[in-house]
C-alpha cells in the first residue's frame, strides 16, 4: 500500500484488511516466545507518559495525536498499534523483523508501521512511541519532554 492514503482519516491496518498475520496468530498462537510481549496496558502507559496526548475513538481503533497531529493508532482486537516513523525507519523495521512489523501506509513523507505487541519488548516500543510522538509534536514541546524510559 505504499503511497496510498487511508480514506476519511481511517487507518489501514489489521482491522482494515490486507494484513493476514493477526488472523494467523489468532489461530496459531504467538511464535515469538514468552519472553517478548507488551500488553495493551503497558502501551497505554507509554502513551500517557507523553505531553498533550489527545485520544480519539474510531469504530475499531483508538487514535493518538499531539496538538492535532496524529502519531498513532491502537487496535484492541488484534493487539497491534500503528506508529508514525521516518520512511527509512519504516523500511528498516519491516525488513529486520517482518513477523513483528508491517508496513501500514506512507503519507506526507512519513512511513507508518504496524507493530504486533506480542512480538516487541517494552524498551523498544517505548522508543518507537516516543519517536512517533516527536515526529508530530511542535519543537518547543519536544524540548520540554525529553525521552526517558
Amino acid at each position: 500500500m505504499v503511497g496510498a492514503e487511508p480514506a476519511r482519516d481511517e487507518p489501514v491496518g489489521p482491522d482494515r484488511g490486507g494484513h493476514g498475520r493477526a488472523a494467523w496468530l489468532d489461530s496459531a498462537g504467538s511464535d515469538w516466545g514468552p519472553w517478548v510481549s507488551v500488553r495493551s496496558g503497558e502501551f497505554q502507559r507509554l502513551v500517557d507518559a507523553l505531553a498533550e496526548v489527545e485520544r480519539g475513538k474510531g469504530r475499531d481503533y483508538t487514535t493518538f495525536s499531539v496538538r492535532g497531529k496524529r502519531f498513532g493508532y491502537y487496535w484492541p482486537r488484534t493487539e497491534t498499534v500503528g506508529l508514525k516513523q521516518t520512511l527509512s525507519e519504516q523500511r528498516a523495521l519491516v525488513a529486520e523483523r517482518p513477523e513483528v512489523f508491517e508496513e501500514q501506509f506512507t503519507m506526507g513523507g512519513f512511513g507508518w508501521v504496524v507493530v504486533h505487541l506480542a512480538g516487541i519488548e517494552r524498551d523498544e516500543l517505548s522508543e518507537l512511541v516516543y519517536e512517533a510522538w516527536r515526529l508530530s509534536a511542535p519543537e518547543e514541546l519536544v524540548a520540554e519532554t525529553p525521552f526517558s524510559r
